[in-house]
């Protein structure tokens, strides 16, 4: 699986799986991408993230 908002690979038995009421499944790597994604921030913006290839 790969994290929503970053795009890094999540390792089995980690991460956070969130069903949005529309049926929609996000995968979240770490509470900081959670926190970004929700909080509405951009990630083209952010430096550390890993852009798709």
């Amino acid at each position: 699986m790969k994290c929503s908002f970053c795009n890094s690979e999540i390792k089995l038995g980690t991460g956070k799986i969130f069903v949005k009421n529309s049926g929609e499944i996000l995968y979240f790597c770490s509470r900081k991408c959670e926190r970004y994604y929700f909080m509405g921030r951009k990630k083209e913006r952010l430096k550390w993230i890993k852009k798709k290839k």
